[in-house]
């Protein structure tokens, strides 16, 4: 199968089938701590909220999901128009494809023509950089999409489930390492679903990583994924549920604030307005959704995507209000109570 096919496999499956983790991301172990006495107006609340020296409408990363094949282009555009229209930031799918089949540029650069003002950030695979890239496959990586950042995703755990994946994982930490030094963007670094431990998350830092977006389980199960594109899936079907939640990876990357400056951003089974809120008092900077975002724009189009982004914020500003900050930045550990 050709690695156009399995892109489009990947979104058919995500948005029709029941493809998510039979575990939760962890924040039913929250509740909010009440405040009777906030001192604030609804009008008072501002859900705008930085990352990476930028000001964004609303702190919802739509994370890397297509791109790579030709219909991923109509996905992408509309992404992009949605993320130009309310300032938010977004990832491309792997550019993989890209780098081996140059034909399909324009599934990933109607993305820069659709959002010119936009912030954009390339993804690429930790498997792909593990011998490093050459200057003009990084260039292609930037130019193709005029790119604010890199993504590196990690995503072990798919490939060795993925009939067609990389069994070989050696060399990615010093792949990172050498992409930070060669590329003169911020490096941001993601699991798929698995989740990233303050382990693995110290390494990256180490290597100069600016940005962790944890991406825990909870949500999409990418071996899952995999395990409904074979034929038989006896073998690896038991990795369906592998994974750290995304609760458990913020608690601990968050600690590295001790030893680090970095932002981290918290993925993997966010759904709600109490889930971006929890993960702001569990100490993230920023929230990404990769699987709700998709469905609503394949189901419904930009319009179900921007009824979705208005219900999110107006309940964030309702929980701000009851928690009395002004905005999620404000939000910390002293808001929650562990169930």
């Amino acid at each position: 199968m050709s690695i156009q096919e399995r892109k489009k496999d990947h979104v058919d499956l995500c948005v029709n089938e029941d493809v998510n983790y039979s575990g939760s991301a962890g924040f039913e172990q929250y509740q909010f701590r009440h405040n009777a006495l906030p001192e604030l107006n609804l009008e008072d609340i501002s859900t705008e909220t930085s990352l990476l020296g930028r000001s964004f409408s609303f702190p919802l990363f739509l994370s890397s999901m297509t791109g790579g094949y030709t219909d991923a282009g109509q996905i992408n555009a509309q992404i992009a128009r949605f993320c130009e229209k309310n300032n938010l930031p977004f990832g491309v799918g792997s550019q993989r494809a890209l780098l081996d089949h140059p034909e399909e540029i324009n599934s990933f650069s109607v993305v820069r023509n659709e959002a010119p003002t936009a912030f954009i950030a390339a993804n690429i695979g930790g498997a792909q950089i593990a011998g490093g890239l050459t200057d003009d496959q990084l260039e292609v990586l930037i130019e193709s999409i005029q790119a604010d950042a890199i993504i590196v995703h990690l995503n072990p755990l798919q490939e060795l489930v993925q009939p067609e994946g990389d069994r070989a994982f050696r060399g990615i930490e010093s792949g990172i390492r050498k992409l930070v030094i060669d590329a003169d963007l911020p490096i941001i670094v993601k699991e798929t679903g698995a989740g990233i431990t303050g382990e693995v998350a110290r390494r990256l830092l180490a290597a100069g990583v600016s940005v962790i977006d944890v991406a825990g389980s909870g949500g999409t199960s990418w071996a899952k994924v995999e395990n409904l594109r074979k034929a038989d899936r006896t073998e690896t079907d038991f990795l369906n549920d592998w994974g750290m939640p995304t609760t458990k990876c913020l608690e601990e990357v968050a600690l590295l604030r001790e030893e680090f400056r970095f932002e981290l951003i918290s993925s993997g089974g966010l759904r709600t307005a109490s889930d971006i809120m929890k993960s702001f008092a569990l100490g993230a900077n920023f929230t990404a959704m990769a699987g709700p975002v998709i469905r609503a724009l394949v189901n419904g189009g930009e319009d179900e995507l921007q009824k979705f982004l208005n219900r999110l914020k107006e309940q964030l500003k309702q929980i701000c209000l009851l928690l009395g900050r002004r905005a999620p930045a404000q939000c910390s550990h002293r808001d929650l109570i562990k169930k």
